[in-house]
Formats: structure tokens, sequence, C-alpha cells
């Protein structure tokens, strides 16, 4: 009978090896053979998770803790998702509707994966890259207080923040906030920030630009006594000059270097979930976001 490892290696096709050998106090050498799968990078997060697997598979027998942690974080992760989940999700969160009871709940499963933490130094790590959901804002978090400005200037029928999340690429984020006006009006905000790792947890956060995108109408959700004053302002827009028009169309930029920065912590990082802390020490949950690589490979 083939062993997994044998296995692992003959369903990726394309892939040559690597072999590294561990070896601790114990006299037996524990030996991995490590798939090289054409896309994927020497130092790529999928990849050290796949040796990481591989690695506790070998030496699970030698190491029982190495697996007993690593099932406790899974728990502890696996507890915070359900805690956030039975909290409402981000719309309670920006809509003030969680309770104290589920706000301290979510904090103290925070904390409890935090010091699972199995990246020793997130800020460099390659599992920090990708597409990001914001799951949980703190009480002092800067995402919620613009969602509360929202939630309490406009009824939920007139302006509703649906989402926001963050894209990470090469030392470069650009955080979006979608925005849906009367139901029928979708916008976005976007602020794009460069990224400066200030040691193995810190990083340096300098906002380059924020823009408001131009709106989409969903024409079909537009509610019927509405709908003149739209063709009114379609029609308005389209005699416009072309030059207001293509400024009107590629959105409302606005330069922000050298103004704002901040400074946060990374406590935890996997291949599923990210948690930072702010300066105050206020918590942001984020969830990895599957998206095709087309989009994640997408140019900031």
């Amino acid at each position: 009978m083939s062993s997994p490892m044998a296995l692992l290696q003959s369903s990726i096709p394309g892939s040559s090896t690597v072999r590294l050998s561990f070896s601790n106090s114990m006299p037996k050498k524990v030996s991995v053979v490590v798939p090289m799968v054409k896309g994927w990078r020497r130092g790529s997060c999928r990849r050290r998770l796949v040796l990481r697997a591989m690695v506790q598979e070998e030496a699970v027998q030698g190491s029982p803790s190495v697996y007993a942690r690593d099932m406790e974080r899974l728990s502890a992760k696996e507890s915070l998702l359900l805690a956030l989940k039975d909290a409402g999700g981000f719309e309670a969160l920006v809509t003030g509707k969680t309770t104290s009871m589920q706000r301290i709940d979510v904090n103290e499963r925070i904390t409890s994966l935090e010091r699972l933490n199995p990246s020793p130094r997130p800020t460099t790590s390659p599992c920090l890259e990708g597409r990001w959901n914001f799951e949980w804002f703190g009480s002092g978090s800067p995402g919620l207080l613009a969602a509360r400005v929202i939630f309490e200037r406009f009824p939920s029928t007139l302006a509703n923040l649906s989402r926001m999340e963050i894209l990470i690429k090469d030392a470069n984020a650009k955080a979006t906030a979608n925005i849906k006006l009367l139901n029928s009006i979708e916008s976005k905000i976007i602020l794009s920030s460069k990224l400066t790792v200030e040691g193995p947890l810190r990083l340096r956060e300098e906002y380059v630009e924020g823009m408001f995108e131009s709106p989409t109408v969903i024409e079909e959700a537009v509610p019927e006594q509405l709908k003149g004053a739209l063709g009114q302002a379609t029609t308005t827009l389209q005699q416009l000059p072309d030059l207001i028009k293509d400024t009107l169309s590629s959105g409302l930029r606005i330069p922000l270097s050298g103004s704002f920065e901040r400074f946060f912590m990374i406590s935890y990082l996997d291949e599923e979930v990210l948690i930072v802390r702010d300066t105050s020490g206020v918590p942001e949950v984020l969830t990895r976001l599957e998206t095709p690589s087309s989009i994640i490979e997408e140019t900031l």
C-alpha cells in the first residue's frame, strides 16, 4: 500500500521534489519530500502549509504535542468564526445591533486564537498577501466609526454599507467599502496605502490616495417615484463636455500622501484568518476571500 507522501507526490502533475531533513534529540531522522508544483513560488503560503502538514504527518508519533497544538488552534479558530456568526455578522456590527455579551464573547475567542498564532513573522509571510474580508471591528476601529457615521445619518433604506474588504499585494493595500444608496445605486470608496515592515509583528500604513468610484445604477431596483428624476439626471450628464464626463466616470480621486498614517500589529495569521490590533489594542478580524487568481494578481 502506498504511503500518504507518495500519493500526494504522484497526484500533483508536473512537480519536482526537494528533500528536507529534520532532526532533534531523537535518534530517528525525519525526512520529508516537498512537491514543487508549477505556479507555486518557493516561499508561497500554500506550499508552506503543505510542508507543515507533511512534517506533522511524519513526526506526529515522535512529537504528539505538535499535532495537539494544531488541533487546538483549529478548534479555537472554528469557535471564533461561529461566535462572529452568532453575533449577527458584519451588518449587525456596523449597525450597532451586537450586544455586550456577544462582543465580550467574540473578544475572548480572539484572545484564545491569538496565543496559538502559527506565524512567528507574519509581516513578511506570503500568507499576508491576498484579498481579505472584514468580519469584526473593535469599538474604536476607524472602519467601524466610518460605518456608524453612514448608518446614523441615513436610514438603512437610504444608505447601506454592504461589506468592506482589503487587497494586500507587494507591500501595498487597497481597502474598499461597498455602499448601496436607495437599494438601487451602488458605489465604492477605495483607500490605497503603502505598507512598511517595522518588525516581525508591526507594520506602518501610509495612506496614498482616496477615491470615490462613479456610482452604478441598478435600473430595475430604482423606486418608481424616482425613475423620472433619474432619467433627467442621466440626460444632463450626457450633455456635459467630454472632459467632465471622463472625469466623473473615472471617479473622484483625493491625494493623501503625507497626510495620514497608522501603526498596527498582526497578532494572528494563517491561510484563512488575519487578526490585527491598532496602537490602542483594538482588534480587527478578517477572513480570506476565495477569489480567482486573476483577481488576486490585480495591480494596486
